[in-house]
């Protein structure tokens, strides 16, 4: 049924492994496509609980190489559009109405630490590795932006955005981006002791509750994310965008053009 994703259903709970290994789980349009069919057979279901996981050792890299190279080619529209798709995915997970776990099995970096945050629950290996590390390709965190600095505050998002640097999965506690850490071999099990846990409880308090949270966000969130939309897609045509993307291809220091 879908080629960049494993969805398996079992016990009132639904479990999504990204699933391209080769690629360390990589984003690109087909998985952004697939996320949002996956999440839409899900609400279909009396499931209860959503857990999330990557296949091999990380979680999810960020984007596809191949897909940057495609937008640093494409015309403003078509950057606004992959920008709104982007937008519209976060937005999904981050408003769910059943809570989502995430497994975070190795590295959450860019988009993927967007994916692994954005769940109710992240759950993370000690080896585990998060960032946003757009703004070292050129880039802009724009989208994940709005979810951050609502989650960890205005301070420690700007420290995270504007570095681009790396954290451990201790670090990434500390911040509030990690709710518990736990060794490899305990991961799916501790997910699913988490799902028993959620399954126990009345699943209307817990929609309501799930509703709750998000209305009180959702308005400042949809305002901020229609911006975060437009930044995103500018970027994409700006000169430091190409050199950062060429750079990084060629393994080279950048030479920064834009100001």
């Amino acid at each position: 049924m879908f080629s960049t994703l494993l969805l398996e259903y079992g016990t009132e709970r639904a479990t999504i492994t990204l699933n391209r290994p080769e690629k360390r789980n990589s984003i690109n349009p087909a998985m952004i496509s697939e996320l949002q069919s996956a999440f839409d057979d899900i609400e279909k279901k009396k499931i209860r609980v959503v857990i999330m996981t990557g296949a091999g050792s990380a979680f999810c890299a960020g984007m596809d190489l191949d897909m940057l190279q495609a937008i640093a080619k494409q015309s403003p529209q078509e950057n606004q559009e992959d920008s709104k798709r982007m937008a519209k995915l976060f937005r999904r997970i981050w408003s769910f109405p059943r809570p989502i776990i995430a497994a975070v099995n190795g590295h959450a970096l860019a988009g993927g630490c967007g994916i692994a945050t954005l769940c109710d629950f992240t759950l993370a290996v000690p080896d585990a590795c998060f960032g946003y590390t757009e703004v070292r390709i050129g880039f802009l965190p724009a989208i994940v932006s709005v979810f951050l600095t609502r989650q960890i505050g205005d301070k420690r998002a700007r420290d995270l955005l504007l570095t681009g640097r790396k954290v451990s999965a201790k670090e990434a506690q500390q911040l509030g981006l990690v709710s518990e850490i736990v060794e490899p071999d305990k991961l799916v099990a501790r997910a699913n002791e988490l799902a028993d846990y959620l399954v126990e409880v009345s699943p209307g308090s817990l929609s309501r509750a799930k509703r709750l949270l998000v209305t009180a966000e959702q308005a400042g969130v949809d305002a901020d994310l229609e911006r975060a939309v437009l930044e995103n897609a500018r970027i994409r045509c700006t000169p430091d965008f190409k050199e950062g993307i060429a750079s990084f291809l060629e393994k080279r220091k950048p030479v920064w053009k834009d100001e």
